[in-house]
Parts: structure tokens; C-alpha cells; sequence
């Protein structure tokens, strides 16, 4: 097997999973809307054929391997699309070098892979895409000892990888309940098999029409080029609570008088502050009737119209090159957060997040958007904030390929992303923030509204498309047909009594209204007992993100 059938091969691959994408896709059980296996699948597929498309047919078959793994890895999109390019990366590995291949070389080529992305994962589930390559190449290696020929070795991992694909459901109840196989190792027997054709002889596939390109995810903390800044000055301080120190709400009323974007964290020791005006003095003034500035970090007053400035100058540079403005490690931290709606990439922006990757739930960046954006932050050391469960594995591959020392946070919502950055304190070190803003994140309890993207059953209960449906930290808690109702209960749920801080954020789909009545309802319900905030988060999917703190 030469290089130029095995770069056939692929492309050809990449584009019938293209063509059976929706139909993987319908295989996720769960009725939230989400990014969905084959949308991401295919996308990382889609990664290798553009790179090897350009590639001449005299390249070797480890040439081949390598460009399409590195296509891959940087293309992933969503946990299946990290995991296939794993795959493909220990394939590569497996290869590396070789002219062609044989059928022992493949068995080996697997392994690797295999072994790979296994060890990427915590807690690898049985019943996915992982046992199906397991299992394939586990009959690999049996078949390669007595049969040298590559296809008679591809051949019998399609059979065996089909074979585990039809048990997963034995394995996961879930999808036993749901009638259907897992939809990873759905997209992986269908690339595997696609593979197989061309094997075999047949043409590759064309697409009927291009293969379609990412869609534009990436805000190298751009902000609008026509923003417009009210108040001057970006002003951040901390103090230490003095004996009989009045309510912080009081220093929060003031703050709101002389400025906006305010922020008033209050614990048990300090209250730091966060405040747009064009009266710092004011600002730090009053925060002294509340206790001592601390020496650690110092009160920080920044311009931010010079900063914004900056910010055109650089972003016209992007514009005018189409590329990503690499910036030199100057400053010891920064930050990449990953969120979609304009209230939350400027709520990112105010923290202090550098960059800003537009994506989160059915949008997963790839590992190449979020790669760019570490190298357009200019700090030594980048925390990046996933900010979904289903993007932190495409942000840990980008960790191996960064100029600079990456600290992935395992951030898996807006609302713990916030929470980090509001954590963060500059008099200590990266190991230092990142137990600090991890503990911060940790403590943050999110409910989400949302709705369902198609009917469904869970543990029983029938689910319709289009209810609204609440999850409790990830987990479905209830459906529901009367939104705001739906916020309230879900919001019961997720408080407790060491709740000091009800945060609720509305998307793009409700409307200021709406989110001011269940506000308002809150705030009568809890508000003698915690600081109650509504935020404009613009977010899309989400209807609101409910954060107790």
C-alpha cells in the first residue's frame, strides 16, 4: 500500500462522512442542542483532505500519514474529533518514514493510535468510538500474523470494528433505551469502511459540492471597531475589611453612580472591585471607608481608550493580512477564553481575557483556532478557559504545540469561566492562579435553560422537541413549556444556603422583558439573603445561564 492509494483513501474518507453526517449526527441520544459527533467528525476529517489535496501523488505513505495526522490534530473539533485524530496521530507514528505498508505495519500503526486515545481520556466509557478502535485493532494484530496483505488486515478491522459498533449498546444503557449505536464509533466504522473502497478499487469519492469550510470562530480580543467606551478608565482594586465594615452592596450603589461594568466581590476578608469611570479618585476614595487597600495586587487605574486604540490598530492589522497578529511574550500572564454572544466576550474582555474564541455548545472551535489564539496572546503564561466540556480536549491538544507555557483550566461553562478569571491575582505565580482560580470554578454552581433539538426519552419521561429543558450542572432536571417558570425552579434547585451571589445571564433568544420579570421574581425570592445580578450575555442556544456562587 503506497502513499498516493493510502492519500486517496483519506480524502475519499473525509468526504462520505461528510455525506453521512446528519445521520451520525441523529444518533445522539441527548436532546440538548450540542456540537453534534458527525458535524465534528467530519470537520476534522475535512482538516486532512484540504492539506493532502494539494499533496503529489509520488509523496510515501508515512509522508501521507503525518500531514493528514497534523491536519487533524490541528482541525479537531468536539471529544470524537480529538479522539480520531489521535487515532490517525499514533497511526502516523506507527508509519513514520515508510514507503509503504504492510498488513503488520497497519496492526502496529493502530495500536498506537489506540493506545493514544485512550490515554487522553480520565475516565475512558466502554460502549464509544474507544472501544470500537480497540477492538479493531486487537483483531488487526491476529489477522497481521498470518496474512501480510494490507487490505486483508483493513479489511478485518471494518468487519471487527463493525461488529463493536452493533454491541455498544449492551455496553451503554443509554443507547440500548434509545434503540440506537454509538454515534463516535458510527462516524469511525464509516471513515474505516470508506477506506476499504478505495482499497479496494473503487474511485474516491468526490463531493458533490466543496466540502465546507469552518465557520469564522476566532476574536483575537477584537472588540468592535466602532465600540463606544462611556467611561475612560478601567479601575480595579482590593481592600482588607475593616472592624464593623458597612455592607458591600453600599459601595456597589456608589460605584453604579459614578461608572458601569461594575463588579463587587465580597467574602469573608476582602472585597475586591472592578468599575468603569471617569473618576478613579471617587472610586478608590470611597472603597476606603470599607477597609485597607492590600499591597497584593496594587490598585491598577488603566486608559482604555488609549487601549482601545491598540486594539483597531491591531485588529485592521488582522483584517488587512487575514492572519493572526503573533504577539511576543511580553507581559508574565494572559488569558484565552472560549464564548459565543457579544454580552459575554466583552464581559471575557473586562476580566482581562486577551483573546476571545467565538464558540461554545453546536460551535466547538478546533484545537487550531484556539492555538492561534495562545500565540496572539503576549504573555509567557496563557490560561485558557474551554468554558464546555466538549472543547476542553481540543484546547489540552493545543498545549504540546504553543510557544509558551498553556495552563488549560477545565472550565466546562460560561458562568465557571467568569468565576476563574475573577479569581485570578497577579502577586502570584502561574501554579498559584491555577489552584486559585480552579477552587473558584469549582465552587460555582450552573443551571441552564435550553431547549430540545429533537424528541427524546430520559430515565423514562418523554421529551419533545422544541420543550424548554433545564440542566442541573450538566445534568437534565426537568422539561418544561413555561420559560421563565422553568429558570425560577431551576434556580430553586441549584441554590443552598452558603449561596452569596445569583447571577443570571440571557441569550439572544429572550428578550429584556422577559429576563427583567424573572429578575425581578428572583430578587423579591432571595434577594434578602444574596446579591442578585442579570446580565445581557447575548449567548445563542442558551435562553439563560443561572450561576450560584
Amino acid at each position: 500500500m503506497n502513499g498516493k492509494l493510502l492519500k486517496e483513501a483519506i480524502c475519499s474518507a473525509a468526504v462520505v462522512i461528510e455525506q453521512n453526517r446528519k445521520a451520525i449526527d441523529e444518533l445522539n441520544v441527548y436532546p440538548v442542542p450540542d456540537g453534534d459527533t458527525g458535524t465534528n467528525m467530519s470537520m476534522t476529517m475535512a482538516s486532512a483532505r484540504r492539506e493532502l489535496s494539494v499533496l503529489p501523488d509520488n509523496i510515501t505513505a508515512g509522508e501521507v500519514a503525518e500531514k493528514a495526522a497534523s491536519a487533524m490534530l490541528r482541525g479537531a473539533r468536539g471529544n470524537s474529533g480529538v479522539i480520531l485524530s489521535l487515532l490517525f496521530r499514533g497511526f502516523a507514528k506507527g508509519i513514520a518514514e515508510m514507503e509503504e505498508i504492510q498488513g503488520e505495519d497497519i496492526a502496529n500503526a493502530i495500536e498506537i493510535g489506540v493506545q493514544a486515545a485512550y490515554k487522553s481520556v480520565m475516565k475512558p466509557t466502554e460502549g464509544t468510538i474507544l472501544t470500537v478502535a480497540k477492538k479493531a485493532a486487537e483483531q488487526a494484530q491476529l489477522t497481521a500474523r498470518e496474512n501480510h496483505d494490507p487490505v486483508a488486515v483493513w479489511e478485518e478491522i471494518c468487519k471487527t470494528a463493525a461488529d463493536a459498533l452493533e454491541k455498544t449498546p449492551e455496553q451503554l444503557p443509554i443507547l440500548k433505551k434509545a434503540g440506537v449505536v454509538d454515534a463516535g464509533g458510527k462516524g469511525l466504522v464509516t471513515i474505516f469502511e470508506a477506506m476499504l473502497a478505495v482499497f479496494h478499487g473503487q474511485a474516491p469519492a468526490e463531493p458533490q459540492e466543496e466540502i465546507r469550510k469552518p465557520v469564522e470562530t476566532i476574536a483575537i480580543g477584537r472588540v468592535d471597531l466602532e465600540e463606544e467606551i462611556r467611561f475612560t478608565y478601567c479601575t480595579e482594586f482590593m481592600v482588607q475589611k475593616k472592624k464593623d465594615c458597612p455592607d458591600a452592596f453600599k459601595l456597589r450603589a456608589y460605584l453604579e453612580t459614578i461608572g458601569d461594568c461594575v463588579v463587587v466581590v465580597d467574602d469573608d476578608e476582602i472585597i475586591k472591585v472592578h468599575v468603569h469611570t471617569d473618576n478613579p479618585g471617587m472610586a478608590l476614595q470611597k472603597g476606603l471607608e470599607f477597609g485597607q487597600f492590600v499591597n497584593e495586587p496594587k490598585p491598577k487605574i488603566e486608559n482604555m481608550r488609549i487601549q482601545h486604540a491598540g486594539r483597531v490598530r491591531a485588529a485592521q492589522n488582522a483584517a488587512h493580512d487575514e492572519t493572526y497578529v503573533r504577539a511576543e511574550p511580553e507581559k508574565k500572564f494572559g488569558f484565552v477564553a472560549v464564548a459565543a454572544g457579544a454580552g459575554l466576550e466583552s464581559a471575557f474582555r473586562e476580566l482581562g481575557a486577551d483573546c476571545v474564541v467565538r464558540g461554545g455548545q453546536t460551535m466547538n472551535p478546533s484545537t487550531e483556532d484556539i492555538l492561534k489564539a495562545i500565540h496572539a496572546t503576549p504573555a509567557k503564561n496563557v490560561f485558557v478557559l474551554p468554558n464546555n466540556k466538549n472543547i476542553i480536549m481540543a484546547a489540552e491538544q493545543a498545549v504540546a504545540l504553543a510557544d509558551r507555557n498553556v495552563c488549560v483550566l477545565q472550565t466546562r461553562t460560561i458562568p465557571q469561566g467568569l468565576s476563574a478569571m475573577m479569581a485570578f491575582d497577579e502577586a502570584l505565580d502561574a501554579e498559584g492562579n491555577r489552584i486559585a482560580m480552579t477552587r473558584a470554578f469549582e465552587q460555582v454552581s450552573t443551571g441552564l435553560l435550553t431547549f430540545a433539538a429533537r424528541d427524546s426519552e430520559i430515565d423514562g419521561h418523554p421529551i419533545r422537541k422544541g420543550e424548554v429543558l433545564a440542566l442541573d450542572n450538566g445534568k437534565l432536571a426537568f422539561t418544561d413549556k413555561d420559560l421563565n417558570h422553568a429558570a425560577y425552579k431551576l434556580t430553586k434547585k441549584i441554590i443552598n444556603n452558603e449561596t452569596g451571589f445569583l447571577t443570571v445571564t440571557y441569550g439572544e433568544n429572550v428578550n429584556e422583558e422577559t429576563a427583567d420579570q424573572l429578575y425581578h421574581k428572583l430578587q423579591d425570592k432571595f434577594g434578602d439573603k444574596m446579591e442578585v445580578m442579570l446580565m445581557n450575555g447575548g449567548q445563542p442556544v442558551y435562553y439563560y445561564m443561572i450561576a450560584a456562587e
